[in-house]
């Protein structure tokens, strides 16, 4: 009976050690994916921070401005998307408005980025562009891949509409998360001006038609949650200036547009931190709970299993094989 027991667990304890590196290396890469149908957004903002009047053409302080940021998943778009292409991707249609004190848009810029769901690597599709004009983006944008690493990566610019590197900096502790610090810099480059002007009348084209050039700079942070690639925080030093042309006052070579310290708000730095704190918990385990469970499972059962075998083969026990049958009685002896 011993013995029975001792092969039955031994099945389950190379069951469950199989199983170990399964889940780990061949079910998460599969499982473990973006929902098509993600809605978010968030709320920055930058105090104090200084902006263009438009009507007399001079940069002004003003209390604060606040951006808006939407992330919707466009499901049917994403169908379309698998079916052409044989891979499961999320197709994000992004919205940054921007408003100043008074209520009135500042800037507003629609996105649409397309991206594998389970390696967040882009896949570049007719119909992605940033701010209406069509982009092929090498890198990643908004999201870090699930268990990200501590290297740089390649980060998607949607102003200048380029790629460049953001750099791993440290491992640092954001309100009790461990938290990835990257930082990119985008240096001094010539922007097209936004497809959607703040002041009626003027357009992209007859701003550019006028000889000014936009010229944009920025210092990008992110704090990511590396188990869920997600950003719990983000700042960004934006710059913004009109050099030269028509529209740039009289012995004046530039105005400043923008130049202000964007932060996350404060309602939102604790919803994010919740909500990445519970995805994170999903992630591990098909990371590590489930495959160190499942191997020292299989390791107690492998124990459990030699033990009742080296049981089974003791002299003499309920499993033994030996004869173990009396011996007959002598036959009486006639006097």
């Amino acid at each position: 009976m011993r013995r029975k027991a001792s092969l039955i667990l031994l099945a389950f304890a190379v069951f469950f050690t199989a199983l170990s590196p399964l889940m780990r290396f061949y079910a998460f890469p599969r499982l473990a994916k973006i929902p098509p149908s993600q809605y978010q957004n968030m709320v920055l903002e930058a105090k104090p921070l200084t902006l263009v009047d438009y009507g007399t053409m001079s940069p002004k302080k003003v209390s604060k401005l606040s951006i808006v940021q939407t992330l919707k998943g466009n499901v049917e778009e994403a169908k379309k998307i698998k079916e052409r292409t044989g891979r499961d991707v999320v197709v994000w249609d992004a919205l940054s408005y921007a408003e100043g004190p008074d209520g009135k848009m500042v800037t507003k810029i629609p996105e649409r980025y397309v991206f594998d769901a389970h390696s967040q690597e882009p896949v570049n599709v007719p119909g992605e562009h940033a701010d209406g004009h069509k982009v092929k983006r090498e890198g990643i944008e908004f999201k870090w891949p699930f268990l990200t690493e501590k290297r740089d990566y390649t980060y998607f610019d949607a102003r200048s509409r380029t790629s460049a590197p953001i750099h791993y900096k440290g491992t640092q502790d954001f309100r009790g998360v461990e938290v990835y610090y990257f930082e990119q810099t985008i240096p001094w480059v010539k922007v097209d001006y936004p497809s959607n002007m703040p002041i009626k009348g003027i357009t992209a084209k007859t701003a550019a038609q006028s000889g000014t050039e936009m010229w944009y700079t920025t210092v990008r942070k992110f704090w990511v949650e590396p188990v869920t690639g997600a950003p719990v925080y983000g700042e960004e030093i934006h710059k913004e200036e009109m050099r030269g042309g028509n529209l740039v006052p009289e012995g004046k070579e530039k105005v400043t547009v923008f130049d202000g310290h964007v932060k996350m708000r404060e309602d939102f730095i604790k919803s994010t931190v919740d909500l990445v704190s519970s995805q994170r918990t999903l992630v591990l385990l098909m990371t590590s709970y489930l495959p160190w469970g499942f191997l020292g499972l299989g390791a107690a059962l492998l124990t459990l299993s030699l033990i009742l075998e080296a049981r089974s083969r003791r002299p003499g026990g309920p499993d033994d094989d030996t004869d173990t049958e009396p011996a007959p009685d002598p036959e009486p002896v006639n006097a």
